[in-house]
């Protein structure tokens, strides 16, 4: 039996490889707490650039995550999808649920800070979904969506479904969720959404948010802004060149391309809100049942460095891969 003072993590070793790594851990001092993980989720987007070894030099520095350990491209801990109960420390006493932005690792010690508490009401297997949910948030914050706007949302991922989930709860907004996989459209009608393949998507659009982490999808969302839409784009492409259609009817419409990233808080809520305040939004709005429906699948920790090589590889079909600690 593992001691309490160790524990397992997943480490990126290099381009396409991992592996579990036993780790020592330290008693909790003041003001920490020590974490026994029950789930974890991975991120298709920039953890799989990690793990693929993309992650731009320029970019070393930005990108790091708030417990990462190691270097990039490797090896590297990386990773901010963790849900677990406090077993020892600052809030110890009553098995709390809560999530952490933390690799996948079976136990670990952070600040109590660094912890948000799960609600009671809310299943702590989808409070995974926490960290893609607030860069939906505050995505949709940078976008500024009107009463009555039409809105593309480009990229049926876990990011582009949250974003099109919130948007379809916006009074009078006509909202179409679009993507190359058609199997898709099941997802979308759970969320209330419309889907559409690239073919049959309405133009003319009022604002356009990208989140499909493909040149083509945004040469995509250029087409189908309207008259001075904007064009959000969520999507990260790591170190990859994205070369653009700039020409044509880019000016005569006068579009606007604006940059989200969930790192810092949207412009417009700065000065009132805080990381805290955005976060216990994201848990009021995570009691919906409905977001179950992005678990596409669930794994065992033991599994993760198998299941991460074949993830890497964006197979169809797969939303939010769940990773479970316990058997």
């Amino acid at each position: 039996m593992e001691s309490a003072l160790t524990a397992q993590a997943f480490w990126v070793t290099g381009p396409g490889r991992g592996e579990l790594r036993v780790e020592s851990l330290p008693v909790p001092g003041p003001g920490e707490v020590l974490i026994r993980t029950l789930y974890s989720a991975i991120s298709r987007g920039t953890e799989a650039l990690v793990f693929r070894g993309e992650a731009p030099p320029s970019q070393y520095l930005t990108m790091r995550a708030p417990f990462q350990q190691g270097e990039f491209p490797a090896p590297v801990k990386y990773g901010y999808c963790s849900v677990g109960l406090v077993e020892a420390g600052a809030m110890a006493g009553g098995g709390q649920a809560v999530f952490c932005l933390y690799p996948h690792q079976n136990r670990y010690v952070v600040p109590a800070a660094a912890v948000t508490p799960v609600p009671g009401h809310i299943p702590p297997g989808r409070a995974v979904l926490a960290a893609n949910l607030e860069t939906a948030l505050n995505a949709l914050w940078d976008a500024a969506p009107r009463f009555g706007d039409r809105i593309t949302v480009i990229g049926a991922g876990v990011v582009g479904c949250l974003i099109a989930w919130l948007a379809g709860q916006l009074p009078g907004c006509c909202v179409q969720l679009v993507d190359i996989d058609s199997t898709k459209s099941a997802v979308a009608k759970r969320l209330g959404v419309r889907f559409a393949g690239p073919t049959a998507a309405d133009d003319d659009q009022d604002l356009v948010i990208h989140a499909s982490g493909a040149a083509d999808g945004l040469a995509m969302a250029l087409r189908l802004a309207g008259f001075e839409a904007t064009v959000v784009e969520v999507s990260w492409f790591g170190a990859r060149p994205v070369s653009l259609p700039l020409g044509e009817a880019f000016h005569a419409r006068r579009l606007r391309i604006q940059s989200s990233q969930v790192g810092a808080i949207a412009a417009a809520q700065r000065a009132r809100w805080n990381h805290q305040r955005r976060m216990a939004t994201v848990m009021a709005l995570l009691a919906d049942p409905v977001l179950d429906c992005l678990i596409s699948g669930e794994s065992l920790f033991a599994e993760l460095p198998g299941v991460m090589t074949e993830l890497s590889k964006n197979p169809p079909g797969v939303l939010c891969h769940r990773i479970r600690y316990a058997d």
